[in-house]
């Protein structure tokens, strides 16, 4: 029989294992990194934070980040934000070693994110063009 996944004090599943920078679940009583808020922050904290998660190496965790704006954000801004998620998530099979995994994930990423910057969503100041090439480089040019 299949353990219930952990939940808060709400009932909401929320992970209470601990995990490594890249998002891998510990053993329980392991020390970790800390978790992220899961509280949405406006535009431009979102990115400022999901950048210094990134500066750290832990590009899981800016994914993370990025969700909670993607799942609270207004409905023409959700390419947008899913796009920069995936992103993060390429990276984060880049960094555990999954090449064909970034590769997926940065081609979907960047597929979502031309698509929007061909719209009149706002970009929030980010050179979309130019984070896909550096993602793409970054998978690749290793």
């Amino acid at each position: 029989m299949v353990a219930d996944r952990d939940r808060n004090d709400r009932g909401r599943a929320e992970q209470a294992r601990p995990r490594d920078a890249l998002g891998r679940p510990l053993p329980y009583g392991s020390p970790g990194v800390e978790p992220i808020s899961e509280t949405p922050l406006p535009p431009a904290e979102t990115l400022a934070y999901a950048r210094e998660l990134l500066e750290a190496g832990r590009p899981f965790a800016a994914h993370e980040a990025l969700e909670v704006r993607w799942k609270s954000c207004p409905e023409e801004e959700r390419e947008l934000w899913q796009g920069l998620a995936q992103v993060c998530v390429g990276l984060t099979h880049h960094e555990r070693g999954n090449a064909v995994g970034a590769e997926r994930l940065i081609e979907r990423a960047a597929r979502r994110l031309e698509a929007y910057d061909r719209g009149s969503g706002p970009t929030y100041g980010l050179d979309l063009s130019a984070l896909i090439a550096c993602a793409r480089e970054r998978v690749h040019g290793d």
